[in-house]
């Protein structure tokens, strides 16, 4: 190779055994004659005479060296490959990525019955409900969050239905419901004024069985609060406090559902909107569901309740689930301690509200108390998961959380599926596996710097890893950390399923050839693997060494000789 600091490329490089010989050349007491022997495995037959010379006389001495050498290189570049099959064989088999977090202790060190115990408060919730599965998913999540929900949609769409069925899934809470006029007045939700307390000259209110001694409430024609009473509900909704004359009471209220049927009009309604975490727009059922919903019987099927109706169905909720308010309660502080949110996550939400503040038209606000909730949101929904990270794919319910509009939902759903399904980071750890394969070739086999080397490695094949598992089942169209995923509904994780399959499948064939070469390396390392046997290995990442290496990095690997 000859240039001012630079290798070049020997012609025949991209042929393995041409760059064997060459390689093999360079080692210090080989005999350059083995380029006759090379010639054969490179496919150019050997001379007449040549042939003639091996016949007739006994086999030289450099000749039966070489033979050993070129054996014990055998050896080695075998040993290595079939450690690295066995180190691959489970991690592509996928060998304990669809765990169940039902049936072992979740790594985020959430109980271990509570991923149970919310799916069967799931599927109570959704008992007699047609086309309702997100809805539910966000109510229960707002419960978990202590955050609070609001159902935007027309009249008759079981807005108040899903409102009330909270209340039943919560064993000990007390409910407080109301509907709100223009005229409503602040002692239809905070309670009357105290007769005896004016006989005292004090200001109080009697709140028992009113909104401040609710655990859960609904709330309906949310939007229709006048400023008489919009400044206690505020104060309810962010601070759980209530100011009963001069007394700053604790409130116990885990959600409150709103209802509305408009978006809110007036400029005074925009903090009281920004206060509704979760936000849903319920459509009527659509036509392929009509005939399930024509079907259904009882207090689902769209009978008013009675007091004895809301009775049985309270018991035979509570029977089934055995969510308490004590589950609700800690779990969101228990993620914040426990739960961690990786770069990549926040990337992706700093970028997206880029996007909708500066790309969109009109511009999509969302305030800085709205972002700082979703993250810790998106905690509560890897805790209770079972993970100790958040994932890129519970970000998929922001788009129930950042949008102004109803419209602006599948827009920002769209987006993040774009934002997944693009390269996950391929081209880096690329970058970083050739930067760690030019290191090992200068360590020359050192076995203090091929350990350190080493580790590096390992660390680098974790990540690809769990970015493997993270895409497991992608090449048959069915994404398990989708399908199982507590808060997302069935139709929702179908959908990106669908979009994101055939894109993952691409990512992971990219990912797997990336793994080989990692853990290639890295069982190279382990064996103090000198270079001219890992160019073997890695072909491709030797021809860029000897490429783009410095020139006195790659003379003393015998390739930078004239």
């Amino acid at each position: 190779a000859k240039g001012k600091g630079r290798a070049t490329c020997p012609p025949h490089a991209s042929e393995r055994a041409t760059m064997a010989s060459s390689v093999v050349r360079a080692i210090p007491g080989a005999c350059p004659a083995a380029s006759s022997r090379r010639s054969i495995a490179s496919g150019r037959r050997p001379s007449r005479g040549a042939s003639v010379v091996r016949r007739s006389s006994a086999e030289p001495d450099w000749k039966t060296k070489q033979r050993e050498q070129d054996a014990l290189i055998s050896v080695e570049e075998n040993s290595v490959k079939a450690k690295v099959e066995e180190i691959l064989a489970p991690i592509l088999a996928g060998e304990g990525d669809a765990t169940d977090g039902d049936d072992q202790a979740p790594a985020s060190g959430a109980p271990p019955e509570l991923a149970k115990k919310i799916r069967a408060a799931t599927r109570s919730l959704e008992s007699g409900l047609v086309e309702r599965e997100t809805e539910v998913r966000l109510l229960l999540l707002a419960a978990f969050c202590g955050e609070h929900l609001l159902l935007l949609g027309p009249p008759g769409t079981a807005k108040s239905e899903l409102g009330r069925r909270l209340s039943a899934v919560c064993g000990g809470a007390s409910f407080f419901e109301r509907l709100l006029t223009r005229f409503s007045v602040p002692e239809e939700l905070f309670g009357p004024l105290s007769m005896r307390g004016l006989e005292n000259d004090k200001y109080i209110r009697q709140t028992e069985g009113y909104l401040p001694t609710a655990t859960v409430a609904f709330v309906d024609e949310v939007f229709k609060a006048n400023s008489a009473i919009l400044n206690s509900l505020l104060t309810i909704l962010n601070e759980r406090l209530f100011d009963n004359g001069n007394e700053r009471v604790k409130v116990p209220l885990l959600c409150l559902v709103g209802a509305s049927n408009e978006l809110p009009e007036s400029e005074e309604l925009d903090a009281l909107y920004d206060r509704f975490l979760l936000r849903s727009s319920v459509e009527q059922v659509s036509a392929g569901s009509l005939a399930g919903l024509l079907q259904t019987r009882g207090l689902s099927g769209g009978a008013l309740p009675t007091k004895e109706t809301k009775e049985s169905t309270t018991v035979e909720a509570t029977s089934v689930i055995s969510l308490s308010v004590n589950d609700f309660q800690g779990v969101r502080s228990a993620a914040e301690a426990s739960v961690d949110v990786p770069s990549s996550v926040v990337d992706l939400i700093v970028d997206l509200r880029a996007f909708l503040q500066d790309k969109c038209e009109p511009p999509v606000y969302v305030s800085d108390r709205r972002l700082v909730k979703s993250v810790s949101l998106l905690r509560v929904c890897a805790y209770t998961n079972g993970r100790e990270a958040v994932s890129e794919f519970d970000c998929l319910l922001l788009a129930n959380i950042l949008w102004q509009r109803p419209g602006e939902c599948q827009m920002i759903r769209d987006w993040i599926l774009e934002r997944l399904a693009q390269d996950r980071g391929v081209e880096q750890v690329q970058y970083l596996l050739a930067g760690l394969f030019g290191r090992a070739c200068r360590a020359d086999g050192d076995p203090e710097e091929c350990r350190a080397l080493a580790a590096e490695a390992s660390s680098l094949r974790a990540v690809l890893t769990t970015q493997m598992r993270s895409l497991a089942g992608a090449t048959s169209g069915s994404l398990p950390a989708l399908r199982d995923h507590l808060w997302l509904s069935p139709p929702d994780a179908e959908r990106a399923a669908q979009t994101l399959g055939p894109l993952f499948s691409k990512v992971r064939r990219g990912l797997e050839k990336l793994l080989r070469e990692c853990v290639t390396l890295e069982v190279a390392l382990e064996r103090n693997t000198e270079p001219h046997i890992m160019a073997l290995l890695l072909p491709d990442y030797w021809a860029d060494f000897i490429r783009s290496g410095p020139i006195e990095d790659v003379k003393p690997l015998g390739v930078g000789k004239p």
